[in-house]
Formats: structure tokens, C-alpha cells, sequence
């Protein structure tokens, strides 16, 4: 900047200099005649344009003030001093700038309503839990998975299926979003189909809803008490939720067919925190225990022996909690929920191994009953059936009702509500047909004894070849 500001004061005196040399140079020579006639020399005001002009070009316009400072006859200091205190001015503009360059990010909105792929634009989605796969207690030779995590071979093979990981976190990344802010919305005195849709519409949002690409994976269960699973409420249910009431929130959504299973049980009355407890211990006990190579039944072992070291003590008398031995974990492959391997929560299951690259549901249920569901109350849940062969339809309302499930749903899961939704009318006589036939299959409530509390808490795995990812894991649980 000064020397900038230094051209020009030296231009200005050096053009003075050239008009007084030729003033004294004129003066002696001149007679008396030829003073009267002769001129006063005016300033090149020609050439003094053309020197603030390129002071003004070589500085972009930041430093005119000071030019114009010295053109009329200030000093420099104090033109410099102008210049100084005006970019002092001007700093905080040029701070402001960088600082909404930086905050381009977005935030979630409360209630979430901004997609994830929003918040996340460079398709980088968070990592669940980073766990190390246990070594198999049946196996005490080297075919074990315990130095995949330093392996470069299996870190090249995770790097291969990256595209597939992202897919399942950002459905991983919805669930989270969705599930926490239900914690904070969900009160008592609310019917249960108010809080299915909130919960739904506040998914759907998140995941970016876009047909059979992205979506919500199967209905939302939000089962009462002594029913453990697959309720929800269809059009007309007035149930309304109590204070003294065991809730079990479980829903699912998906990218890709990719699912994201994953549950929580809410109460407002503390008297049921040993329940909650014990299930919830018992899910992470069976996270741990499963990894490549691992059998099933062990992981089922582990997990009824956890379960069943608790007991819940209710008005007086004491509950032991028992692990529901008809329900279990399942593995997950695209556009299917339950894809061939069962994962028990109590022992004496299958011996069969759990491989890379599966993705499981590890859920487990604990009840102060018998430990034992049944099917029971209305059906609300249905899903086609994955294997179903070609079966001609004779109805055509049955033909009609098909085609909406394959639009809409695909071999994902749905309930009556949401064939609503997607338009259906009429359609009791079509889909009890295509139950019958076996193109579809009812998943009705299933329930422990009256009376009885179940509790619930489930968690998605991913099996990676060099580490086993929680991917739903969260703040929460």
C-alpha cells in the first residue's frame, strides 16, 4: 500500500518541478512586452488525471481515498492513516463473508423435518458402534475372526462394499433422528394412532420418501403391555395410551431395500425399570456375543442367561422375567426382513454360523408371564410373501389389490392403514383372499398371558469383514 501511495506523491512533485523549471527557465529572457503577452503556465490537469486514474486502477478502487488525499496537498501519514482506519472498518465485512461460508451446513429442525441426504450432502453418512468380532468359543484354532480388524485384506474387501454401508447408515441415521424426538413427544392420554403417524410422517420426511428406493420399512409397532409385538393400530382404534402402560416402539426404515430393524419399549412409571433393564442388557449381551463364525445358539444362550438373572418385584410380588422363547432375532437381506436365519434368546437353538458381510436383527423380548406369545386380538400386519409362486387370481378386486401392493410396497411389510393411504377401498374380501391363496401372509398380534408386562429393545448389525458395526446404536440405547 505505501509504495502504491509513494508513485503518486512523487508523479505530483515531479510534474511541479517540470512547470517551475520552465517558469525560471522563460523569466530572464522575456521582455517587458513579451511578459504582458506571455501566459501563466496552468497545471497539467491532463496528466494529473491520468495519474490518480492508474493509482485507482492498480489499487481496485480500495485505496482512492488515500490518492485523492494526496493529489490535494495532504501528506501521506496522514493519508495512509485514512486508508488504515478503513480497512480496520471493512475487516469485520470480509470476517462475516468467510464465516457464512463455513455455515452453509444445515441443522435439524425441531421437529426434525430436513432429509438426512440434506444434512449429509456428501454422502457420508455416521458409523454406528465399532466392535471387534469375538472369538468363537467352539473353534479354538485359527479360524476365528479375531485379527480382521487389523487385516488389510478384509479392510480392502470393507472398502468394496462402502456403497452398501452408506445406504443402511443413512437409514440408520433417520431411525435415530425419528426415534429420539418420539421420546420427547410421545406422552400419556395420546391415541395410538396419533402416535403412529407422527412417528410415520416424521419418517418418512427424514428418509425421503421416494416409492420402492426409500421408505419405511414395515408399520409401526406399538404394543401394549402383555402384547409383545405386531400391533398397530388399524382406521377406527381408539386406544389411548395410559401412564401405567408398557409401550414397545418398533419400526424400521430402509434405502434400497436395505432395512434398518430396530425397537425401544417406553414407560412413565418407574416401577418397571428392572423389566427394561434386563431386556435391554440382554440385547447388548447378544450384540457382543455374535460375529462371523459364531453359532446361533450360543449367541441365544448368552442372551437367556442374562434375561433371566433378573426379577421385577410389582405391588408387593415378585415377577421372574423370562425370555419369550417363541420370538427371536433374524437376519436381513434387501427388501426382506426375515431372510432365512433366526437368531434365539434362549439356548438349545440352531448351531448354525453366522457369516460376513450378514446383517441381523438381534432383539430380545422379556416378559413377567409365561414367556410364551400367541397369536391374538385384530390382524394389522401383512407382508407378500418373498418365495410365493405364480398363482392365478380369479377376482379381480384381488387382482387390483395386488397390484397396489407391488407398487407400493413390494415384499415389504404393511398394514391396513397405509393401504389406505395408498388409495385402496374395499379391499377386506380381496386381501383375506390373497391370505389364502398364500401370496400374502397376516402377521397377527402376538401376546403373552393378560396381565403380564413384555418388554422389548433390538439393535441392527452389520458383520463386516473387518469388524462387526451397530449401526443403529445411538445416544438413546
Amino acid at each position: 500500500m505505501s509504495v502504491e501511495v509513494t508513485k503518486v506523491e512523487t508523479t505530483v512533485n515531479a510534474e511541479e518541478d517540470v512547470e517551475n523549471t520552465a517558469t525560471d527557465a522563460t523569466a530572464p529572457a522575456a521582455t517587458g512586452e513579451e511578459v504582458k503577452k506571455q501566459k501563466k503556465p496552468k497545471p497539467n490537469n491532463k496528466k494529473l488525471r491520468q495519474a490518480e486514474a492508474a493509482a485507482k486502477k492498480a489499487t481496485d478502487g480500495e485505496n482512492s481515498e488515500t490518492v485523492n488525499a494526496v493529489a490535494n496537498g495532504e501528506s501521506k501519514e496522514e493519508a495512509e492513516n485514512a486508508t488504515n482506519e478503513g480497512d480496520k472498518k471493512s475487516a469485520p465485512k470480509k470476517k462475516n463473508k468467510n464465516k457464512n461460508k463455513g455455515g452453509n451446513k444445515k441443522v435439524q429442525t425441531d421437529p426434525p423435518s430436513i432429509p438426512i441426504a440434506e444434512l449429509f450432502p456428501d454422502g457420508q453418512f455416521p458409523e454406528g458402534e465399532i466392535l471387534q468380532h469375538p472369538t468363537p468359543k467352539d473353534l479354538p484354532d485359527d479360524r476365528t475372526a479375531k485379527d480382521r480388524f487389523t487385516s488389510e485384506e478384509k479392510r480392502a474387501l470393507d472398502r468394496m462394499h462402502n456403497d452398501i454401508y452408506q445406504e443402511l447408515r443413512q437409514a440408520a441415521e433417520a431411525h435415530r433422528q425419528t426415534r429420539q424426538y418420539m421420546q420427547r413427544y410421545i406422552k400419556p392420554g395420546m391415541t395410538m394412532i396419533q402416535i403412529c403417524e407422527e412417528l410415520e410422517n416424521t419418517a418418512r420426511r427424514l428418509i425421503g420418501e421416494n416409492g420402492l428406493e426409500a421408505g419405511l420399512a414395515f408399520p409401526t409397532g406399538c404394543s401394549l403391555n402383555h402384547c409383545a409385538a405386531h400391533y398397530t393400530p388399524n382406521a377406527g382404534d381408539t386406544t389411548v395410551l395410559q401412564y401405567d402402560d408398557v409401550c414397545k416402539i418398533d419400526f424400521g426404515t430402509h434405502i434400497k431395500g436395505r432395512i434398518i430393524d430396530c425397537a425401544f419399549t417406553l414407560t412413565f412409571n418407574n416401577k418397571y425399570d428392572k423389566l427394561l433393564q434386563a431386556v435391554k442388557e440382554a440385547t447388548n449381551t447378544g450384540i457382543k456375543e455374535a460375529g462371523i463364525d459364531v453359532r446361533l445358539c450360543d449367541v441365544g444362550a448368552a442372551i437367556q442367561e442374562v434375561m433371566e438373572s433378573y426379577e421385577l418385584e410389582l405391588d408387593g410380588k415378585t415377577y421372574p422375567i423370562k425370555s419369550i422363547r417363541n420370538l427371536n432375532g433374524h437376519s436381513i437381506s434387501p427388501y426382506r426382513i426375515h431372510s432365512g436365519k433366526t437368531v434365539p434368546i434362549v439356548k438349545g437353538g440352531e448351531s448354525t454360523r453366522m457369516e460376513e458381510n450378514e446383517f441381523y436383527a438381534i432383539e430380545t423380548f422379556g416378559s413377567t408371564g409365561r414367556g410364551l406369545v400367541h397369536d391374538d386380538m385384530d390382524c394389522s400386519h401383512y407382508m407378500k410373501n418373498f418365495d410365493a409362486p405364480f398363482v392365478p387370481l380369479r377376482l379381480q378386486s384381488s387382482k387390483q389389490l395386488l397390484g397396489t401392493i407391488n407398487k407400493h410396497f413390494g415384499t415389504l411389510a404393511f398394514c391396513k392403514r397405509w393401504l389406505d393411504r395408498a388409495g385402496a377401498t374395499k379391499y377386506q374380501m380381496a386381501l383375506k383372499d390373497l391370505c389364502d391363496k398364500g401370496v400374502v401372509e397376516a402377521y397377527p398380534p402376538l401376546c403373552d398371558i393378560r396381565g403380564c408386562y413384555t418388554a422389548q429393545y433390538e439393535h441392527t448389525i452389520m458383520l463386516r469383514p473387518s469388524c462387526k458395526e451397530i449401526v443403529s446404536r445411538g445416544e438413546d440405547y
